[in-house]
Protein backbone atom coordinates (compact mmCIF):
# COMPACT_ATOMS: atom_id res chain seq x y z
CA UNK A 1 0.00 0.00 0.00
CA UNK A 2 1.65 3.49 -0.91
CA UNK A 3 -1.58 5.30 -0.21
CA UNK A 4 -2.16 6.95 3.29
CA UNK A 5 -4.04 9.63 5.22
CA UNK A 6 -2.56 10.73 7.93
CA UNK A 7 -3.15 13.51 10.45
CA UNK A 8 0.46 15.09 11.56
CA UNK A 9 0.37 16.99 14.89
CA UNK A 10 2.47 19.90 16.04
CA UNK A 11 2.44 22.15 19.03
CA UNK A 12 5.80 23.38 18.86
CA UNK A 13 8.12 25.37 21.57
CA UNK A 14 6.21 28.40 20.64
CA UNK A 15 3.21 26.85 22.83
CA UNK A 16 1.15 29.23 20.73
CA UNK A 17 -1.03 26.59 18.99
CA UNK A 18 -2.58 23.34 17.74
CA UNK A 19 -1.35 22.71 14.17
CA UNK A 20 -2.78 19.79 12.37
CA UNK A 21 -2.86 19.13 8.82
CA UNK A 22 -4.46 16.46 7.16
CA UNK A 23 -2.18 14.68 4.17
CA UNK A 24 -2.52 12.43 1.45
CA UNK A 25 0.88 10.42 0.41
CA UNK A 26 0.08 8.90 -2.80
CA UNK A 27 3.56 7.46 -3.56
CA UNK A 28 5.46 10.47 -4.07
CA UNK A 29 2.54 12.93 -4.49
CA UNK A 30 2.19 14.81 -1.54
CA UNK A 31 -1.54 16.13 -1.38
CA UNK A 32 -2.75 18.26 1.78
CA UNK A 33 -6.63 17.65 1.97
CA UNK A 34 -7.79 19.96 4.91
CA UNK A 35 -5.75 21.91 7.91
CA UNK A 36 -6.71 23.23 11.29
CA UNK A 37 -5.33 25.91 13.84
CA UNK A 38 -6.25 26.05 17.76
CA UNK A 39 -4.60 28.62 19.90
CA UNK A 40 -3.45 28.17 23.37
CA UNK A 41 -4.50 30.07 26.01
CA UNK A 42 -1.86 31.85 28.49
CA UNK A 43 -3.56 29.49 31.14
CA UNK A 44 -2.31 26.64 28.68
CA UNK A 45 1.39 28.44 27.65
CA UNK A 46 1.80 29.26 31.84
CA UNK A 47 1.27 25.31 32.77
CA UNK A 48 4.10 24.19 30.43
CA UNK A 49 6.65 26.62 31.51
CA UNK A 50 5.77 25.70 35.32
CA UNK A 51 6.48 22.25 34.25
CA UNK A 52 9.67 23.19 32.56
CA UNK A 53 10.94 24.96 35.29
CA UNK A 54 10.38 21.83 37.62
CA UNK A 55 12.29 19.66 35.81
CA UNK A 56 15.23 21.88 34.38
CA UNK A 57 15.92 23.77 37.34
CA UNK A 58 15.08 20.53 39.64
CA UNK A 59 15.92 17.90 37.65
CA UNK A 60 13.26 15.32 39.11
CA UNK A 61 12.63 12.44 38.21
CA UNK A 62 10.22 10.55 35.59
CA UNK A 63 8.58 8.99 38.34
CA UNK A 64 8.65 11.82 40.20
CA UNK A 65 7.44 14.23 37.69
CA UNK A 66 4.08 11.62 36.87
CA UNK A 67 3.24 11.80 40.04
CA UNK A 68 2.43 15.43 40.63
CA UNK A 69 -0.77 17.05 40.09
CA UNK A 70 0.45 19.69 37.53
CA UNK A 71 1.71 17.14 35.25
CA UNK A 72 -1.38 15.17 35.17
CA UNK A 73 -3.98 17.94 34.93
CA UNK A 74 -1.38 19.77 31.94
CA UNK A 75 -1.45 15.79 29.90
CA UNK A 76 -4.67 15.28 30.20
CA UNK A 77 -5.92 18.95 29.33
CA UNK A 78 -3.03 18.53 26.60
CA UNK A 79 -4.40 15.06 24.78
CA UNK A 80 -7.76 16.00 25.20
CA UNK A 81 -7.39 19.19 23.22
CA UNK A 82 -5.08 17.52 20.51
CA UNK A 83 -8.25 15.19 19.97
CA UNK A 84 -11.15 17.14 20.25
CA UNK A 85 -9.49 19.63 17.54
CA UNK A 86 -8.66 16.59 15.19
CA UNK A 87 -12.42 15.73 15.61
CA UNK A 88 -13.43 19.95 14.84
CA UNK A 89 -11.07 19.69 12.10
CA UNK A 90 -12.60 16.36 10.14
CA UNK A 91 -16.16 17.47 11.29
CA UNK A 92 -15.79 21.00 9.45
CA UNK A 93 -14.17 19.72 6.73
CA UNK A 94 -16.45 16.75 6.12
CA UNK A 95 -13.70 14.04 6.84
CA UNK A 96 -14.63 10.36 8.23
CA UNK A 97 -12.55 9.58 10.82
CA UNK A 98 -12.04 5.72 9.95
CA UNK A 99 -10.62 6.74 6.37
CA UNK A 100 -8.09 8.46 8.07
CA UNK A 101 -4.95 5.88 8.40
CA UNK A 102 -2.81 7.05 11.65
CA UNK A 103 -2.17 10.42 13.25
CA UNK A 104 1.68 11.56 13.99
CA UNK A 105 2.53 12.89 17.03
CA UNK A 106 5.40 15.08 18.13
CA UNK A 107 4.08 15.57 21.83
CA UNK A 108 5.31 18.18 24.06
CA UNK A 109 9.05 19.03 24.48
CA UNK A 110 9.95 19.45 28.09
CA UNK A 111 13.23 18.69 28.03
CA UNK A 112 15.94 18.22 25.69
CA UNK A 113 19.97 18.15 25.93
CA UNK A 114 21.03 16.50 22.70
CA UNK A 115 25.10 15.44 22.46
CA UNK A 116 25.86 18.54 21.07
CA UNK A 117 25.08 20.51 24.55
CA UNK A 118 25.64 17.61 26.59
CA UNK A 119 28.15 14.66 25.16
CA UNK A 120 28.19 12.63 27.84
CA UNK A 121 24.58 12.18 29.20
CA UNK A 122 21.98 13.19 26.22
CA UNK A 123 18.63 12.91 26.73
CA UNK A 124 15.17 14.40 25.43
CA UNK A 125 11.81 14.21 27.01
CA UNK A 126 8.44 14.64 24.97
CA UNK A 127 5.03 14.45 26.86
CA UNK A 128 1.80 12.54 25.79
CA UNK A 129 0.66 9.71 25.44
CA UNK A 130 0.06 8.12 22.32
CA UNK A 131 -2.26 5.59 23.40
CA UNK A 132 -4.29 8.01 25.15
CA UNK A 133 -5.14 9.93 21.82
CA UNK A 134 -5.76 6.59 19.87
CA UNK A 135 -8.54 5.76 22.42
CA UNK A 136 -9.73 9.17 22.28
CA UNK A 137 -10.07 9.26 18.19
CA UNK A 138 -10.00 5.86 17.19
CA UNK A 139 -6.87 6.25 14.49
CA UNK A 140 -3.84 4.82 15.57
CA UNK A 141 -0.71 6.78 16.58
CA UNK A 142 2.77 7.09 15.71
CA UNK A 143 4.94 9.05 17.69
CA UNK A 144 8.25 9.35 19.73
CA UNK A 145 10.31 9.69 17.13
CA UNK A 146 13.33 11.56 18.94
CA UNK A 147 14.14 8.49 21.64
CA UNK A 148 15.78 6.53 18.91
CA UNK A 149 17.89 8.97 17.07
CA UNK A 150 19.17 10.38 20.79
CA UNK A 151 20.31 7.28 21.58
CA UNK A 152 21.98 6.50 18.91
CA UNK A 153 24.32 9.56 19.13
CA UNK A 154 21.88 12.14 16.58
CA UNK A 155 20.75 15.57 17.53
CA UNK A 156 17.31 14.27 17.01
CA UNK A 157 16.65 18.03 16.12
CA UNK A 158 15.77 19.44 13.91
CA UNK A 159 13.76 16.48 12.07
CA UNK A 160 12.42 18.82 8.96
CA UNK A 161 15.16 17.81 7.01
CA UNK A 162 13.73 14.29 5.08
CA UNK A 163 10.66 16.49 4.66
CA UNK A 164 12.13 19.16 3.24
CA UNK A 165 13.65 16.58 1.01
CA UNK A 166 10.31 15.55 -0.16
CA UNK A 167 9.48 18.60 -0.94
CA UNK A 168 12.15 19.86 -2.96
CA UNK A 169 10.27 17.70 -5.49
CA UNK A 170 7.58 20.25 -6.49
CA UNK A 171 10.26 23.15 -4.69
CA UNK A 172 13.63 22.56 -6.17
CA UNK A 173 16.45 22.30 -3.95
CA UNK A 174 17.87 24.59 -1.94
CA UNK A 175 18.09 26.00 1.66
CA UNK A 176 14.91 25.10 3.66
CA UNK A 177 14.75 27.89 6.29
CA UNK A 178 12.33 27.36 9.35
CA UNK A 179 11.26 30.22 11.53
CA UNK A 180 9.52 28.98 14.49
CA UNK A 181 10.84 29.45 18.38
CA UNK A 182 13.89 28.32 17.00
CA UNK A 183 15.51 29.01 13.49
CA UNK A 184 16.80 26.02 11.67
CA UNK A 185 18.07 25.01 8.21
CA UNK A 186 18.10 21.93 6.08
CA UNK A 187 20.13 22.20 3.01
CA UNK A 188 19.01 19.76 -0.26
CA UNK A 189 20.95 18.65 -3.01
CA UNK A 190 19.49 16.66 -5.44
CA UNK A 191 16.38 16.38 -3.57
CA UNK A 192 18.20 14.87 -0.75
CA UNK A 193 19.15 16.29 2.71
CA UNK A 194 22.97 16.93 3.06
CA UNK A 195 22.86 18.63 6.55
CA UNK A 196 20.08 20.55 9.05
CA UNK A 197 20.60 22.20 12.22
CA UNK A 198 19.52 24.93 14.43
CA UNK A 199 20.86 28.49 14.20
CA UNK A 200 19.16 29.82 17.29
CA UNK A 201 16.05 31.69 18.49
CA UNK A 202 13.98 33.18 16.47
CA UNK A 203 10.04 34.04 17.86
CA UNK A 204 11.54 33.06 21.30
CA UNK A 205 13.40 36.83 22.28
CA UNK A 206 10.00 38.64 20.65
CA UNK A 207 7.69 36.29 22.40
CA UNK A 208 9.02 36.84 25.62
CA UNK A 209 9.42 40.19 25.35
CA UNK A 210 5.61 40.78 24.35
CA UNK A 211 3.89 37.98 26.86
CA UNK A 212 5.61 40.20 29.51
CA UNK A 213 5.01 43.71 28.32
CA UNK A 214 1.53 42.55 27.72
CA UNK A 215 1.02 40.47 30.49
CA UNK A 216 -0.01 38.07 28.45
CA UNK A 217 -2.64 39.54 26.97
CA UNK A 218 -1.07 39.35 23.51
CA UNK A 219 1.17 35.96 22.36
CA UNK A 220 3.81 37.50 20.30
CA UNK A 221 4.18 40.84 17.99
CA UNK A 222 2.04 40.26 14.83
CA UNK A 223 3.47 40.94 11.53
CA UNK A 224 6.38 42.66 13.66
CA UNK A 225 4.37 45.91 13.89
CA UNK A 226 5.77 46.36 17.37
CA UNK A 227 9.01 46.07 16.18
CA UNK A 228 8.74 48.46 13.46
CA UNK A 229 8.06 51.04 15.95
CA UNK A 230 11.93 50.78 17.20
CA UNK A 231 15.16 50.95 16.06
CA UNK A 232 17.98 48.76 16.69
CA UNK A 233 20.74 49.46 19.18
CA UNK A 234 24.01 48.17 18.60
CA UNK A 235 25.48 47.55 21.74
CA UNK A 236 22.32 45.33 22.80
CA UNK A 237 22.89 42.91 19.39
CA UNK A 238 26.51 42.45 20.33
CA UNK A 239 25.05 41.10 24.23
CA UNK A 240 22.83 39.12 22.54
CA UNK A 241 25.19 37.39 20.53
CA UNK A 242 27.51 37.02 23.53
CA UNK A 243 25.35 35.89 26.18
CA UNK A 244 22.03 35.03 24.89
CA UNK A 245 22.44 31.18 24.45
CA UNK A 246 25.54 29.18 25.77
CA UNK A 247 26.26 25.50 26.45
CA UNK A 248 26.47 23.42 29.50
CA UNK A 249 30.19 24.45 29.54
CA UNK A 250 29.76 27.55 28.24
CA UNK A 251 30.74 28.07 24.82
CA UNK A 252 28.38 30.29 22.74
CA UNK A 253 25.99 28.25 20.61
CA UNK A 254 25.88 30.73 17.90
CA UNK A 255 30.02 29.94 17.07
CA UNK A 256 29.30 25.95 17.04
CA UNK A 257 29.59 24.15 14.07
CA UNK A 258 26.63 21.69 13.11
CA UNK A 259 25.34 19.11 13.96
CA UNK A 260 23.35 21.22 16.60
CA UNK A 261 20.09 21.79 18.17
CA UNK A 262 18.90 24.27 20.39
CA UNK A 263 15.54 24.67 23.09
CA UNK A 264 14.60 26.95 25.15
CA UNK A 265 15.99 25.89 28.30
CA UNK A 266 19.57 27.05 26.31
CA UNK A 267 18.35 30.59 25.46
CA UNK A 268 18.97 33.28 28.54
CA UNK A 269 17.15 36.32 27.37
CA UNK A 270 16.17 37.46 30.87
CA UNK A 271 19.43 36.88 32.00
CA UNK A 272 20.97 39.87 30.16
CA UNK A 273 20.58 42.86 32.30
CA UNK A 274 18.90 45.30 29.57
CA UNK A 275 15.74 43.06 29.32
CA UNK A 276 15.45 43.37 33.61
CA UNK A 277 12.57 45.60 33.83
CA UNK A 278 11.89 48.07 33.72
CA UNK A 279 13.14 48.66 29.81
CA UNK A 280 12.78 52.13 28.89
CA UNK A 281 12.87 51.89 25.30
CA UNK A 282 10.66 48.96 24.95
CA UNK A 283 9.88 49.56 20.68
CA UNK A 284 13.83 49.63 20.63
CA UNK A 285 14.94 46.28 22.51
CA UNK A 286 11.83 44.68 20.37
CA UNK A 287 13.18 46.07 17.22
CA UNK A 288 16.52 44.74 18.48
CA UNK A 289 15.28 40.92 19.15
CA UNK A 290 13.62 40.66 15.93
CA UNK A 291 16.59 42.04 13.90
CA UNK A 292 18.90 39.44 15.85
CA UNK A 293 16.71 36.16 14.58
CA UNK A 294 17.19 37.41 11.31
CA UNK A 295 20.92 38.29 11.98
CA UNK A 296 21.85 34.78 13.71
CA UNK A 297 19.84 33.05 10.62
CA UNK A 298 22.13 34.47 8.51
CA UNK A 299 25.32 34.09 10.54
CA UNK A 300 24.97 30.24 10.45
CA UNK A 301 25.10 30.43 6.46
CA UNK A 302 29.13 30.46 7.40
CA UNK A 303 28.99 26.89 8.10
CA UNK A 304 27.83 25.39 4.76
CA UNK A 305 31.17 24.11 3.23
CA UNK A 306 32.75 26.26 0.51
CA UNK A 307 32.98 22.83 -1.63
CA UNK A 308 29.01 22.40 -1.52
CA UNK A 309 27.46 23.40 -4.63
CA UNK A 310 24.64 24.57 -3.65
CA UNK A 311 21.08 25.96 -5.92
CA UNK A 312 20.98 29.48 -4.86
CA UNK A 313 17.55 29.48 -3.21
CA UNK A 314 15.92 29.89 0.01
CA UNK A 315 12.27 27.86 0.44
CA UNK A 316 10.94 30.09 3.81
CA UNK A 317 8.60 28.10 6.29
CA UNK A 318 6.86 28.94 9.58
CA UNK A 319 5.40 31.91 10.82
CA UNK A 320 8.33 33.87 11.85
CA UNK A 321 8.99 35.00 8.39
CA UNK A 322 5.41 36.67 8.51
CA UNK A 323 7.48 39.48 11.02
CA UNK A 324 8.19 42.16 8.68
CA UNK A 325 11.56 42.92 10.80
CA UNK A 326 12.68 39.78 10.37
CA UNK A 327 12.20 38.99 6.86
CA UNK A 328 13.41 42.53 5.83
CA UNK A 329 16.52 42.09 7.88
CA UNK A 330 17.10 38.57 6.90
CA UNK A 331 16.77 39.74 3.02
CA UNK A 332 18.91 43.26 3.57
CA UNK A 333 22.16 41.20 5.32
CA UNK A 334 22.17 38.75 2.64
CA UNK A 335 22.84 41.99 0.14
CA UNK A 336 25.45 43.40 2.28
CA UNK A 337 22.68 45.68 3.59
CA UNK A 338 21.92 46.75 7.38
CA UNK A 339 24.61 46.84 10.75
CA UNK A 340 26.89 44.17 11.02
CA UNK A 341 28.93 43.10 14.14
CA UNK A 342 32.60 44.32 13.55
CA UNK A 343 34.09 40.91 14.46
CA UNK A 344 31.40 39.31 11.93
CA UNK A 345 32.41 41.78 8.60
CA UNK A 346 34.34 38.91 6.99
CA UNK A 347 32.20 36.24 8.09
CA UNK A 348 29.04 38.41 5.70
CA UNK A 349 31.09 39.25 3.06
CA UNK A 350 31.64 35.36 1.92
CA UNK A 351 28.03 34.69 2.81
CA UNK A 352 27.12 37.82 0.80
CA UNK A 353 29.35 36.54 -2.06
CA UNK A 354 27.51 33.11 -2.07
CA UNK A 355 24.04 33.98 -1.49
CA UNK A 356 23.71 37.74 -2.16
CA UNK A 357 21.75 37.16 -5.08
CA UNK A 358 19.65 34.04 -4.01
CA UNK A 359 16.49 33.56 -5.01
CA UNK A 360 14.07 34.03 -1.97
CA UNK A 361 10.23 32.98 -1.52
CA UNK A 362 7.50 31.64 0.65
CA UNK A 363 6.93 27.63 0.52
CA UNK A 364 3.62 26.67 -0.89
CA UNK A 365 4.05 24.01 1.80
CA UNK A 366 5.15 26.63 4.72
CA UNK A 367 1.92 27.24 6.97
CA UNK A 368 1.99 23.99 8.16
CA UNK A 369 5.53 22.10 7.48
CA UNK A 370 6.08 21.39 10.95
CA UNK A 371 2.41 19.47 11.35
CA UNK A 372 2.93 17.41 7.86
CA UNK A 373 6.45 16.50 8.92
CA UNK A 374 5.23 14.43 11.88
CA UNK A 375 2.51 13.17 8.90
CA UNK A 376 5.58 12.33 6.66
CA UNK A 377 7.23 10.45 9.42
CA UNK A 378 4.49 8.25 10.29
CA UNK A 379 4.51 7.24 7.30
Amino acid sequence: MTRYRIIGSMTGNSMDAIDLVLTEFNADKITDICSYSEAYTGDMRKKVNQLRNIIVNYKVSMKDLEERKEFQSFHNEYIWGIANAIKKMCRQNDIDLSSVDAIGFHGKTLDYSPPSINQKYPYTLQIGSGQMLANLTGIPVVYDFRSNLIMNNYEAAPLIGPHNAHIAAYEGDGIYYNAGNTSNLAVIINQKTKAAWDAGPFNAFSDALIRRHTKNKKAYDINGEDGLKGKLIPLLLKKLFDKSAFTETGHNFYNLPFPKSGDPAFYHLFQIKDFQEPIVHFYDVLHTCEYFSAYIAVHSLKYIPVEWEITPRFILFGGGWHNQVAMQTFKNLLKGKGFILSEHKKEFELIQKRFGNAEIFYSAFGEFMEARLCADLAR
